[in-house]
């Protein structure tokens, strides 16, 4: 596994993309900090630009840094959290336009263990995740389901089996007046 984050951190340190299992789905990422590696994002899966992405972490600790205030009941929605949960907070911090929803709103997932941890840690930057599928098409639940116009354009595929649950995550979105709206149950 070693060998796999020291190979993906030089790509992405070249702002380049990558096909990695995730805590939920196998997913295309990138820099979250990179503007140039999300636009291509972007056009890997045929999306159109302005659309938000979900930003990974691997601790809890690091939200202050990408948020710019952190609602009370979110700390209790990550601890307690029984399955991969992407809460969208209401204003972001020090991250590019191009990861960032048109409101300023910022949806980001702490990932708490396996390759994807690793890496982010290692790494020490946020990752963008997405679903490894071209837009509106339905997502892969495998490595194998994978259009091949996505495995031939990203920079790098991780050689890893997935361990992931094969389900997206649980999506809520926090609002500053303290209101909570479950978008992905």
């Amino acid at each position: 596994m070693e060998e796999e984050i020291e190979k993906t951190i030089e790509v992405l340190k070249s702002g380049g993309v990558i096909l990695y299992p995730t805590d939920t789905v196998w997913g295309l990422g990138c820099d979250a900090t990179n503007p140039d590696a999300i636009k291509r994002i972007d056009e890997i899966k045929k999306r159109a630009e302005g659309k938000h992405y979900i930003v990974l972490l691997d601790d809890d600790r690091k939200l202050n840094k990408y948020v710019q205030h952190v609602p009370d009941l979110a700390w209790d929605l990550v601890e307690y959290a029984s399955k991969p949960t992407t809460i969208i907070y209401p204003q972001a911090a020090n991250l590019p336009d191009e990861v960032v929803a048109e409101n300023g709103s910022i949806a980001i997932r702490i990932v708490n263990e396996g390759f994807c941890n690793k890496l982010i840690r290692k790494y020490n930057k946020p990752l963008v995740s997405t679903s490894a599928n071209i837009s509106n098409q339905p997502n892969p639940s495998n490595l194998t389901d994978i259009d091949s116009s996505i495995l031939d354009a990203v920079d790098y595929v991780v050689n890893l089996p997935a361990k992931s649950t094969n389900k997206p995550s649980v999506i809520i979105r926090l609002e500053k007046n303290g209101e909570i709206e479950f978008i992905r149950k």
